[in-house]
């Protein structure tokens, strides 16, 4: 350990911080850091330096979704690639293995790649796995939840399922569990196109299954709606099913809902941002100005998180925010990016016209236009909040949200 001088303010006092780089307790278990906990940056401070906490204040990399598919004698791991912010770089991955819930692990590095199968294994026996994320100096940054597969001589299809079209008449299967808010509507995608859909409980778990699926690559992806009817980005996981395989994802992690009233503020009045996400988890929120802030608020027991702060701190002109969970150590993708101004004057948010995909207060050519741009794609952006309060809510552009248009045309 690396000792230094005590530092004091008005509020605490500091003593033997470790200063050094890299400067750490170690064991063969753990590393134990130094931290201090605080609600905002700055907030606690002295002649010679600002104590800057919370989780989303320093580098921070989101928490990879691992999926795992059981053949003869070994497992394919496969997971989504960490997203690293504020500096931190994901640069490889380490995969942990154990015959025992929650450890102690094996770890492999197995580089920069995405996918890994473990082999030498023992049919019959139920093995755990993590993946951790590591950055360029092999720190590890982020770690996967835990994910089990069980081995044997032979492939077969997964059960469970219902609902949905998609591909049909294969041997294939994929379950999916994950997190998103209480009480909501789960969509699960493939390739774009609907297949199931499930509601979570009031603990924002949710699962479903999926079976009679053909080998082969596929994107699926997860997209929540609130009681609210707002909707979540969508959360993309690409897979290779294998012939007459059952494939498992867990871990899933919804990013947070983020809203506000306020179209504009006026400079100096309080700002509201306010959201949902899972029960009790840490809520992280970056306001973008000249100078980003960084906030830290609860979520509550049914997950909903309010953050009010001065708007004197920021600069007149727009500005954008975006929120990020953090729960059981498992780290969430970022909100959908949300717009305000500071300005002389409050304004609430206009009230969402039907049709009005341009809000120019008209239905019109325009608001075609972009409906037919986004016909049968995948919605991302803006465009995700607009098509759930302007148009019919169901997460697609089709001819139902044609008819609307042609109902509310204006000129």
């Amino acid at each position: 350990m690396v000792f230094a001088d005590e530092f004091t303010s008005t509020n605490y006092k500091l003593l033997d911080p470790v200063v050094a780089p890299s400067g750490y307790g170690t064991s063969a278990g753990f590393q134990l850091w130094g931290s201090l906990g605080e609600l905002g940056i700055g907030t606690s401070s002295s002649a010679s330096f600002n104590a800057i906490s919370g989780f989303l204040t320093f580098p921070v990399a989101s928490s990879p979704v691992i999926s795992s598919t059981a053949g003869n004698a070994q497992v394919s791991l496969s997971w989504t690639a960490s997203q690293g912010v504020l500096g931190w770089t994901p640069t490889t991955y380490s995969v942990g293995q154990s015959t025992t819930g929650g450890g102690a692990y094996t770890y492999t590095n197995v580089g920069g790649v995405l996918l890994s199968t473990q082999t030498g294994l023992t049919n019959g026996t139920t093995y755990y796995f993590i993946v951790v994320v590591n950055d360029a100096f092999g720190n590890a940054i982020a770690t996967s939840t835990e994910i089990s597969s069980t081995p044997s001589g032979t492939t077969g299809g997964g059960g469970g399922g219902g609902g949905g079209g998609g591909t049909t008449g294969g041997g294939s299967s994929i379950a999916v569990s994950g997190r998103a808010y209480p009480n909501s509507t789960i969509y699960f995608y493939q390739n774009n196109r609907e297949i199931l859909r499930t509601v979570s409980g009031p603990d924002a778990k949710f699962s479903f299954s999926k079976s009679g699926l053909s080998e082969g690559n596929y994107t699926f992806s997860v997209v929540a709606v609130d009681p609210s009817k707002k909707r979540s980005p969508a959360f993309s996981i690409p897979v290779t099913l294998p012939e007459n395989g059952s494939t498992e994802i867990t871990g899933v992690f919804l990013a947070p809902l983020l809203s506000t009233d306020y179209e504009q503020i006026k400079q100096g009045d309080t700002m509201t941002l306010f959201g949902v996400t899972v029960p009790d988890a840490s809520v992280a929120v970056q306001v973008n100005s000249e100078v980003p802030h960084f906030f830290q608020t609860p979520a509550d027991e049914d997950g909903v998180y309010l953050l009010q702060f001065n708007s004197s701190i920021l600069e007149l002109g727009k500005h954008t925010a975006k929120s990020q969970a953090q729960s059981n150590n498992v780290v969430s993708p970022f909100s959908n990016l949300l717009s305000f101004k500071v300005g002389s004057a409050t304004e609430r948010q206009n009230t969402a016209m039907m049709g009005d995909l341009s809000k120019d207060g008209r239905v019109n050519l325009y608001d075609f236009s972009i409906a037919a741009y986004w016909y049968q794609r995948a919605l991302v952006g803006e465009i995700v909040t607009d098509e759930v309060e302007r148009l019919n809510g169901d997460g697609k552009i089709n001819l139902v949200d044609f008819s609307i248009i042609a109902y509310y045309w204006t000129n």
